[in-house]
């Protein structure tokens, strides 16, 4: 009795052990991708929308960092589940104009509230949530193809979405590394390093929104 137990065991590991290399293939796979997308030349519109909800921070807001890009990841994550199943949908061109628009909104908001620290987080709270819904919606158009026709959706998902957010942490780590770097060695004051990195995102962030509109 025993014995056909631990073969009828035996049959389950061997049978479940296929799926599970398929499991872990699709998540490097898709870990790359979402990597890729953040850590690449030309994902300079969402690095530059994180430097932008990063600029308030130094390595002691740690935590605050933590729940800033995970309300982001958060947001994206949602639209680009619901764009992928094709339950929402929005053209391109609208798309790659309202990005560099959250950008440079948000660099303006860091400029306005410059003096006014706890305020400029809450907002940039609600910033990182409701504008990475649009994010993920520039996202979706990167894999919406490939995660369709694939059996193993949520686990691609899965995959592209922490490569994401590893992708996002390494980038705020530089931001915060450089932020250090001016303010401890150069002795540059917090609010002028935040006015150089917001007011250099929002120029950018503008020259793409003019060169991007959609009609």
């Amino acid at each position: 009795m025993q014995k056909n137990v631990l073969n009828l065991k035996l049959k389950i590991f061997k049978s479940a052990r296929p799926l599970f290399y398929q499991w872990i293939q699709d998540f490097v796979f898709y870990f790359k991708i979402g990597w890729g997308h953040i850590i690449s030349k030309d994902a300079l519109d969402h690095q530059l929308f994180i430097s932008a909800l990063a600029a308030i921070f130094t390595y002691k807001d740690a935590k605050q960092v933590l729940i800033l890009v995970t309300a982001f990841t958060i947001g994206h994550s949602l639209t680009l589940a619901l764009s992928v199943l094709d339950v929402i949908r929005f053209q391109s061109k609208w798309v790659e104009f309202l990005i560099p628009c959250t950008i440079f909104i948000t660099a303006l908001s860091n400029l306005i509230f410059n003096g006014a620290r706890q305020r400029n987080v809450r907002i940039n709270y609600v910033l990182a949530l409701s504008f990475g819904l649009i994010h993920g919606m520039g996202f979706a158009n990167t894999i919406r193809i490939m995660l369709a026709k694939d059996e193993t959706l949520g686990w691609g998902l899965f995959g592209f979405n922490v490569g994401l957010e590893v992708g996002q942490i390494l980038v705020v780590m530089m931001i915060l590394t450089l932020a250090a770097v001016m303010t401890g060695v150069f002795r540059i004051r917090q609010k002028d390093w935040l006015f150089f990195l917001s007011s250099g995102a929002f120029a950018l962030a503008l020259k793409m929104a003019i060169e991007r509109i959609p009609f």
